[in-house]
């Protein structure tokens, strides 16, 4: 298209007509058009806002980014996609929207790698299941595949019983009557019988796994009182930036709140603005605690807070550096039996030469299961969790699913997966932008009184 603007800046002669005519056939083979507007629809989508669209890539913060590189792919309209861990990074808005345009919009083949639940319920027609060296596909989404998997392996467990009840059989005749020369060629057919029933029962048996699922049992030292947290009037601004203006809200003993919006609005600054009036913060929560310009925040009777940060190899602290996850777990309760302190840190996956690392070369998912043994230790009775699913696999996640459904505090927790707000919130919180037309300072913060099922049927707009 720069091409043609200059080539129409001066005379047309036939060679330049000519030229100008494979241009347009170029321009509109790739609907050249039209590309401007669609990539547009694409970021807008993803949930970066038309004011940055022409701003430079290096300007943009990095969950920008990563929205830019999936947006690329999608711009391309391949015929074949290949998308490692997409949601990862998006909201719950753009995720949705993602699903939308995979399965109304992309007509090719589509090779996903993800933790999320909802999303591969949403747009897996077949799933490769991974497991000890082999790998196995399965036709239907996760749910279906979790079903048949289950269903096989049952199966697969009945037989391999009636094959092992049936060779015992077998084995009493081959040694009442194998010496017996009149019964020798029955036996010895016997022993052929054992041998093909023993294949089926290795290969039909309980198979080895490579998949475990963590434990997670969060036990509270006492109760909190009935009112846990209140903010009043609560103001917030980052130099000219407000976050929160005039906000004001009220959590309850047993209330388990999702706090949802689009990237970047403050759901993390509402969670360290609630942290930050917590008195007895440790030295590693102490750098994400926020103080309100104005207004005020306080904790009612008996709270114990324990808090987990999004930034998860930051938040382990320099004092973590050169450490074992043992060392590093053991000095927030030196008190505690030694023998508790591995015990819970093998529930959470840390055994053998893994609880030994340095906790500086943990992976992701292992820095979130360390921070996550540290909130077991604590035994708080509130829990605030700043996106704990990031970096952990989906057995880890039923793992911190299971054990926060069973939690009789209170959490609060900040998630961008459909399938753990789904499951676990009680109550809403959306982080919004204001309407038009309204020129009040910060996002509005609209609290929900149901679960998230409930919000998206009453929610504008959804």
């Amino acid at each position: 298209m720069v091409e043609k603007e200059k080539l129409l800046l001066g005379e047309v002669d036939d060679a330049i007509g000519v030229r100008l005519g494979e241009l347009e056939g170029v321009i509109a083979e790739h609907d050249g058009y039209s590309a401007e507007n669609e990539a547009a629809e694409l970021l807008v989508g993803l949930g970066i806002p038309a004011e940055k669209h022409a701003d430079p890539m290096r300007s943009l913060p990095s969950g920008y980014k990563l929205r830019v590189l999936i947006a690329k792919v999608l711009f391309g309209r391949p015929d074949v996609m290949l998308l490692d861990e997409p949601t990862n990074h998006l909201d719950l808005e753009s995720i949705h929207w993602l699903i939308q345009f995979l399965t109304d919009e992309h007509k090719g083949t589509l090779l996903v790698v993800s933790h999320d639940r909802h999303f591969l319920n949403s747009v897996a027609t077949h799933i490769a299941d991974i497991d000890y060296k082999a790998v196995t596909i399965y036709t239907g989404n996760y749910a279906e595949f979790v079903a048949a998997k289950y269903e096989n392996q049952k199966r697969g467990e009945a037989t391999a019983h009636s094959a092992k009840k049936k060779i015992g059989e077998l084995q009493d005749f081959v040694q009442r009557f194998g010496s017996h020369a009149s019964k020798s060629k029955q036996a010895q057919s016997r022993l052929k019988q054992i041998e093909k029933l023993e294949e089926i029962v290795e290969t039909k048996g309980a198979k080895r796994s490579s998949l475990v699922r963590p434990y997670m049992r969060f036990d509270m030292a006492k109760p909190s009182g009935r009112d846990v947290v209140r903010a009043t009037d609560a103001r917030k601004a980052f130099g000219p930036k407000v976050v929160f203006d005039g906000v004001s809200i009220n959590l309850n003993r047993g209330d388990r709140v999702a706090v949802i919006g689009r990237s970047g609005i403050g759901k993390s600054t509402l969670l360290k603005l609630l942290v930050g009036a917590y008195k007895d913060l440790d030295a590693e929560t102490r750098p994400y605690a926020l103080l309100p310009d104005s207004g005020e925040v306080r904790w009612g009777h008996d709270s114990s807070v324990g808090y987990f940060a999004q930034d998860h190899h930051e938040s382990l602290g320099e004092t973590a550096k050169g450490t074992t996850p043992y060392e590093w777990l053991y000095r927030f309760d030196p008190a505690r039996p030694k023998e508790e302190i591995r015990a819970i840190l093998g529930r959470l996956l840390f055994s053998g030469d893994s609880a030994l690392k340095p906790t500086e070369a943990l992976s992701g998912g292992e820095a979130a299961r360390l921070l996550l043994a540290k909130m077991v230790l604590g035994r708080h009775n509130v829990l605030m969790l700043d996106e704990p699913t990031n970096h952990l696999d989906i057995e880890s996640i039923e793992g911190l699913l299971d054990g926060l459904l069973a939690f009789e505090g209170t959490s609060v927790f900040v998630s961008h997966d459909h399938h753990f707000v789904s499951r676990l919130a009680t109550r809403v919180v959306e982080l919004r932008d204001r309407s038009p037309g309204d020129d009040r300072p910060g996002c509005e913060v609209v609290d929900f009184g149901g679960n998230y099922e409930e919000y998206l049927g009453r929610a504008p707009g959804r």
